[in-house]
């Protein structure tokens, strides 16, 4: 199954909100969001990663502020407070939620 950025972005526009699910598999849930203006995330129940597909900002989790850009993942573990901030127009990301509530709580164990 392919999900198309583009095909995404356009039915995110279309829904009218910061973000739009365009899959959902188990306990796989994928949305593309794009905030505006303020990024008004509260911390979520499951675990999530953020892939950028496009523009750059700063993102907040648990008080350390991190610069990103398109590419990047970010991993947020259950229950973090996380924003982006200072986001460029064009930002968005692709966001995946996983597992069950309360997060896989497991040590990181690999990074580059």
């Amino acid at each position: 199954m392919k999900i198309g950025l583009a095909e995404a972005a356009a039915h995110l526009v279309a829904s009218g909100k910061e973000f739009a699910e365009v899959l959902q598999t188990g306990s796989l849930v994928v949305e593309l969001y794009r905030p505006h203006e303020v990024d008004k995330q509260t911390p979520h129940d499951r675990d999530e990663l953020y892939v950028i597909t496009s523009g750059t900002s700063d993102f907040l989790l648990e008080g350390t502020r991190t610069s990103v850009s398109t590419g990047d993942v970010l991993f947020v573990p259950a229950g973090a407070e996380h924003h982006f901030v200072a986001f460029s127009e064009d930002f968005s990301t692709w966001v995946f939620f996983y597992g069950l509530p309360g997060g896989e709580k497991g040590a990181i164990r690999k990074q580059i």
